[in-house]
């Protein structure tokens, strides 16, 4: 048989081209395929295990036991065999066996199978890829050599809002073993045992769920990480020390084998960075490496990105002499949301004295929750896989929704020089949701941009709408780019329809529900507006047609659109629910204003052509509040909660402006620290043109909310300022920041 050794990006290439290769099923992306006559047959209806007695309780066995098509029977003519170097079953293919970690080799004839693996990690993913490559039907000889770039590839569970439930947990580990990640960080920061009382040993209910996720997970080949976070209040002290490793034991008693400690998002005492290596060592020595069966500890550090790495004070340079090598130190990049690159990498790395885990905060969309993130994993280097020791995504609470990033992180950690994020993206959605990939896609499309928040992370959204949108923007509105606008937004509405009633991924419909009803009202919008030019030089008759009732309609659904809101998770943070809003809706808003004003000008009306306004602008000096966002509900005007630490400097201000006066009803805020409206001086540039000082107080010693006193109601002012007056910084948190305007 003559062979032919393709790279996985080509041989995709040609999958895509017409070609009909099973290996283009397989995700992650392999290594090297070597291809033989393209010979494709139909899947084996049935088929044998053969391997070493060791081998046949193994995962990778248990994983090809567990499908019902096509059965496994002893009696089947396709054999699959299965073992690891070393094992007689492979001894003939022990040279095709590469030589890395979790790395397999995997041969596939009309005959049968054999997958030989440097592990039992490998095997497993062997088997997937062949159950990959099967899941159509179809069987394609050829051969595979295969193994990942990353050690540790996966998934932590970081989020601040609603932890996952238990189902989504046990889905999610589903899909990592599928997709060949071999970590979940267990770390949700609602989680109560995790973080506020991690002293406590959690409930007998609680913890036999935990035990349940652990054991599921070895049966995916995922490693089960279990986080602490004591770094709120713990005191350095014997007591504590002994406390954690308590805590430790009793879950390793429940079956964990993984542990990671974190140390983020905190400010006092337990950021001190040689406490922190002291107390990682000690749990490595006595915990870690006593036990001879857990993997290497991971720890989150209290400077966890760049931006906020103090070299002066050398935090980092102090885990990185002081603690133990074996010891994983989390890094998300330049800043809290960014993507990571060879620079970057290597600053850290240096600082540290190891190769850095990455926690890569995408998709997560904790700090935008009026949105829900539905785009390809992209922008981080392809050139790192050696500058890293691991590399984690932080996803969204929206658990399904996730899986569109995930599968394209799987990949990108698996081969990264041959990950394509769209041709992955495509791929990630006819994975979950086959039957309706077309609508999946058409929806997502107009859900991949974060919009303004307050870590300046954007995405690309509407690239194929640009050329229409700069043509409006120029005041080029023609019949064909209404016409073509109107397409896309009933391609729209139609996805939506679609995907509302499909009934083959429940979960992933209730959590988009929100958004594909608010998708209707941005199609609905749409038709609308597009409709508007003609209408407007048809002239103002009598019928449902005419400029003035579809102004109406366009008004109504800008109303509609304001006021939807998801009310389980949203309203108290990002309230509504966006998409869209990168290129389609500003071009829709364009042309409103245009026609609007044309119609104006021709019949002397004074129609509004406001379509999105916001009065409000902030600023800052404060680099962490500098891009918070302004929202306005009803009479209440807010700014965007900020998750982190809040290094307030002295002297720092946060300054709102109005484009006109506005009268006050009230204001409190929340900055975490009960105590702080003694440190911070709010002002009201009032209607005299004079900044006059509001008080500040707390009702009770305890409460972190700061209130204003009495003079603040019906005070007229278009701007205020909250400056830091203390004399030194004040690590606060932004939790809440609101006033009520009349």
């Amino acid at each position: 048989m003559k062979k032919t050794i393709l790279s996985a990006g080509l041989l995709l290439a040609c999958a895509a081209s017409g070609g009909q290769a099973q290996v283009a099923n397989i995700n992650p992306v392999p290594q090297q395929v070597q291809a033989g006559s393209g010979n494709l047959f139909d899947a084996p209806q049935a088929w044998s295990i053969r391997s070493d007695k060791a081998r046949a309780k193994s995962i990778a066995a248990q994983a090809l036991w567990a499908q019902n098509t096509p059965e496994t029977t002893p009696e089947a003519r396709f054999t699959v065999t299965l073992g690891v170097k070393g094992d007689k079953a492979v001894k003939a293919y022990a040279k095709k066996i590469p030589p890395q970690a979790e790395g397999y080799y995997l041969r596939v004839s009309e005959k049968g199978a054999v997958i030989a693996a440097a592990d039992e990690q490998g095997l497993f993913y062997g088997v997937q890829s062949l159950l990959a490559m099967s899941q159509k039907g179809r069987l394609e000889a050829c051969a595979i050599t295969d193994w990942p770039d990353v050690k540790f590839r996966g998934v932590v569970e970081g989020f601040y809002g609603t932890p996952w439930s238990h189902s989504a947990r046990l889905s999610q580990l589903d899909f990592y073993g599928r997709n060949k990640m071999n970590v979940y960080i267990y770390g949700p920061k609602d989680d109560p045992y995790h973080r506020d009382r991690w002293r406590v040993p959690y409930p007998e209910a609680e913890a036999k769920r935990i035990q349940e996720l652990n054991e599921y997970a070895k049966k995916c080949g995922v490693n089960f990480y279990w986080a602490i976070h004591p770094g709120v209040d713990i005191k350095w002290t014997a007591e504590d020390r002994d406390a954690l490793l308590a805590k430790f034991e009793k879950m390793y008693e429940l079956g964990i084998r993984s542990f990671a400690v974190f140390f983020d998002d905190i400010w006092g005492e337990g950021t001190k960075a040689d406490k922190q290596a002291e107390l990682l060592n000690y749990i490595d020595n006595n915990f870690i490496q006593k036990k001879h069966d857990i993997s290497p500890l991971v720890m989150c550090p209290t400077e966890y990105n760049r931006a906020w790495a103090n070299d002066e004070k050398g935090y980092l340079r102090t885990l990185g002499t002081k603690m133990n090598k074996s010891v994983e130190i989390m890094w998300t990049g330049n800043s809290v949301v960014h993507c990571i690159d060879k620079e970057s990498m290597e600053w850290i790395n240096q600082r540290i004295n190891r190769k850095a885990y990455i926690w890569w905060n995408f998709p997560v969309s904790d700090f935008v929750r009026d949105r829900i993130l539905l785009g390809p994993a992209y922008g981080n280097d392809l050139t790192i896989a050696g500058d890293l020791s691991g590399f984690v995504s932080n996803p969204m609470e929206h658990a399904e929704a996730s899986k569109i990033a995930l599968y394209g992180i799987a990949d990108y950690t698996w081969n990264m020089k041959a990950y394509d994020y769209d041709r992955d993206w495509n791929k990630a959605i006819s994975d979950l949701l086959p039957d309706n990939a077309w609508a999946l896609r058409t929806f997502a499309l107009y859900n991949k941009d974060l919009g303004p928040n307050g870590h300046g992370f954007r995405r690309e959204e509407g690239d194929e709408l640009k050329q229409l949108a700069q043509s409006v923007e120029n005041g080029k509105l023609t019949g064909e780019i209404c016409g073509e606008l109107l397409n896309r937004c009933m391609e729209l509405k139609t996805a939506a329809d679609v995907l509302l009633a499909d009934k083959s991924n429940p979960e992933l419909i209730r959590e988009l529900r929100p958004w594909l009803l608010q998708a209707k009202n941005v199609a609905d919008y749409g038709y609308a507006v597009c409709m508007m030019p003609q209408a407007a030089q048809n002239g103002d008759k009598e019928n449902t047609q005419s400029f003035t009732h579809i102004y109406q309609q366009a008004r109504s659904i800008q109303e509609q659109m304001y006021t939807l809101e998801n009310s389980d998770v949203r309203h108290a943070l990002q309230p509504g629910i966006k998409l869209a809003t990168k290129v389609l809706l500003p071009t829709l808003n364009k042309i409103f204003a245009q026609t609007v004003d044309a119609y104006n000008k021709a019949n002397g009306t004074q129609l509004s052509n406001v379509a999105e306004y916001n009065p409000y602008k902030l600023s800052s000096n404060v680099p962490q509040l500098a891009m918070l966002p302004v929202t306005v509900r009803s009479n209440n005007v807010s700014v965007t909660p900020a998750l982190e630490v809040i290094n307030w400097q002295p002297g720092g201000e946060l300054l709102i402006e109005s484009d006109r006066l506005i009268t006050f009803q009230g204001m409190d805020f929340n900055l975490g620290v009960p105590g702080a409206a003694k440190n911070f001086t709010l002002e009201l540039l009032t209607e005299n043109g004079q900044w006059t000082k509001v008080g500040l107080l707390h009702y009770k010693a305890d409460d972190p909310v700061i209130h204003t006193a009495n003079e603040l109601g019906g005070m007229k002012a278009s701007k205020l300022r909250l400056t830091n007056t203390s004399g030194t910084e004040q690590k606060v948190y932004f939790k809440q920041f609101k006033f009520v305007k009349q």
